[in-house]
């Protein structure tokens, strides 16, 4: 007799690890939908989305993009090549060292907020989605439908952590929420990028030049953006861009490349940095440029006292104002009690040695302290200079600085015969007065980078990071604490001494006003503590980069009126939150929170 069998049919359920995505569809069709939407993306750019040209950039236009439309062409060309990427397409594989899924995620999510913010204001605008043309249905569409497909992209999903079988329903919440978003996380997160291999030194150089140049046309059409919501969009793509550039590994892959030609990669920044006029038909964003320059010179010098040296310092405003102070007396002004005009480099030396020695005399009898009490003094400091500056107009005090109404009609500069004040053909481009200052002002900018970087190499600048990171423990191995911080005290101040000399001559007049301790316009204490803590302190690239976003977003956001700050401050909390680090941080202090990334196999000293 013969027992036949049935074998079991239950189907097994899947690994609790096993990858899925965050839409339960099938992660071919999902790759396929995120695909197609990009390029459909591409297409609808070259349709008119709206009917009127009453809504900014005329959009009304077929077979060229113009405006908004300019972004989501972008942003869906970025998310199309890794979408194909992702496909293993032969000749794109560089594209995605740390895989394509995280990156496709931000690029399609970047794609479909411009698109949606773009389609949105033309509805609120306009009166209604009646005043959409096809190419506006279809850049919706189509960005939703790539969206739904990239969140179907699998991941690993994180295990949940155990919670008490008897917690609460409060307990029982926060738990479910942080697992949440411990998935969302995860979904969102990329490996880690394959090491990049050796190129021959002209292909790597090129590379370089290639991202310098992507960097100066990003920046030239954001400080050019010419009406509020192209510039909203402008952030937008370029914060969801540069999060996909990262996460696919390519700015890893870049970073590995610039590091092993670290001087060219300096001077090519610099000559980047010098083409930004000739792309100007005017002068009115060189203007922006030279306040960038003057803001991002004084935030790497106070990167020395605060991100090399460890001293939080809350006044350190009053250094730039010392230099333009002392520049002005000396340069000049009819408003000077002193009637003396001195050529630009001696009213450079009288800036940055009265900073130095201010800084001397404030240093000496402060820096004993530390942590919570040195920044109180140092505030106490930076509220004095004001006070001071504002009563010596010889009523309340002796007659030096004119009181509220500061030293005016300071001349311009006249170097070598060289008058800044004036416009100059050059090479077929007129130059005008700020682009004239411009170039100055990169010039003692390739100066001050010059100075931190020598410093934080040198000796010296290895005491101020013994300082930083736990001042007891140098003082025990023989490191004079005293005399190193008051030498990065010292140096802080005249690097802030040197930009104000250039500052009063490009703004022709210095008030008190003009260095507070906070207000709703840059430099001042409180902008440039955040540019440092924003860009990444101790290093030379993130204050340069904090102190242009915290100088150019304000100046671009004033349409919003009174919520202006607002908006403003709640982008940095978020950016504190989820990338306390900075934006370009020193290796070192990026492995101080985030535990879980791989220890570097160097170690850098200022994260240059």
């Amino acid at each position: 007799m013969t027992t036949q069998t049935t074998a079991d049919k239950t189907v097994a359920a899947p690994a609790p690890n096993t990858p899925s995505g965050l839409i339960g569809i099938p992660a071919n069709l999902g790759r396929a939908l995120a695909t197609g939407g990009s390029v459909l993306a591409v297409v609808s750019t070259f349709l008119a989305w709206t009917w009127t040209s009453a809504f900014p950039g005329d959009l009304t236009v077929y077979g060229y993009p113009g405006g908004l439309q300019v972004l989501v062409l972008v942003g869906g060309a970025l998310a199309t090549l890794f979408c194909l990427a992702s496909y293993s397409v032969r000749g794109l594989g560089w594209l995605t060292p740390a895989g394509a899924d995280a990156a496709v995620k931000y690029a399609v999510l970047g794609t479909f907020a411009t698109a949606w913010y773009t389609v949105v204001s033309i509805s609120v605008d306009l009166g209604g989605v009646v005043n959409l043309e096809p190419g506006g249905y279809l850049v919706a569409a189509a960005t939703l439908i790539a969206l739904i497909g990239a969140l179907a992209l699998p991941f690993e999903r994180p295990e949940p952590d155990p919670i008490d079988p008897e917690a609460g329903g409060w307990e029982q919440f926060k738990h479910d929420a942080g697992h949440a978003l411990a998935v969302l996380r995860a979904a969102f997160a990329s490996g880690s990028p394959r090491p990049v291999r050796t190129l021959p030194s002209y292909a790597e150089i090129l590379i370089i030049v290639a991202v310098l140049a992507v960097g100066l046309v990003v920046f030239t059409y954001g400080i050019g953006t010419e009406y509020d919501e192209l510039f909203v969009g402008f952030l937008i793509t370029a914060g969801f861009g540069f999060s996909a550039l990262n996460r696919s590994g390519l700015i890893a892959h870049a970073s590995q490349i610039s590091a092993r030609h670290q001087n060219i990669t300096v001077c090519g920044a610099f000559v980047a940095a010098a083409l930004f006029p000739f792309t100007q038909t005017d002068d009115q964003y060189a203007t922006l440029g030279v306040y960038i320059l003057i803001f991002a010179t004084v935030a790497l010098g106070l990167n020395i006292v605060v991100g090399l040296a460890g001293l939080l310092d809350l006044g350190y405003v009053a250094f730039l104002g010392v230099g333009a102070y002392a520049a002005a007396l000396v340069s000049g002004s009819p408003s000077s009690p002193f009637g003396v005009h001195f050529p630009f480099w001696a009213a450079v030396l009288v800036g940055a040695l009265a900073s130095l020695v201010f800084g001397v005399l404030i240093g000496a009898p402060t820096l004993r302290l530390r942590g919570d009490y040195l920044a109180i003094v140092t505030l106490g400091f930076g509220e004095i200079f004001r006070i001071a500056v504002n009563n010596t107009d010889g009523t309340s005090g002796p007659d030096i600085t004119n009181g509220s109404n500061g030293i005016a009609s300071i001349p311009d500069l006249n170097i070598l015969g060289f008058d800044l004040g004036v416009a100059h053909d050059i090479g077929g481009f007129t130059i005008g007065r700020f682009a004239n200052y411009f170039f100055l002002m990169l010039l003692i900018t390739a100066v001050v980078v010059l100075v931190f970087r020598r410093s934080g190499d040198s000796r010296i600048g290895r005491a101020w990071v013994a300082i930083r990171e736990d001042e007891t423990a140098a003082l025990a191995m023989g490191i004079n604490g005293f005399r190193v911080k008051l030498i990065a005290f010292a140096v802080g101040a005249t690097l802030a001494g040197l930009a104000g000399t250039v500052q009063a001559h490009v703004t022709y007049t210095v008030t008190p006003e003009q260095y507070l301790f906070a207000g709703t316009t840059p430099p001042n204490s409180a902008f440039l503590l955040a540019a440092v803590v924003l860009g990444g302190m101790g290093t030379i690239a993130g204050p340069l980069i904090g102190a242009a976003l915290l100088f150019l977003i304000p100046n671009k956001l004033q349409f919003l009126g009174d919520y202006q700050l607002l908006a403003f401050g709640l982008a940095l909390v978020l950016l504190m939150r989820f990338r306390p680090e900075g934006l370009i941080p020193n290796r070192r202090r990026q492995l101080e929170f985030h535990e879980e990334a791989d220890a570097p196999t160097v170690l850098s000293k200022t994260g240059a």
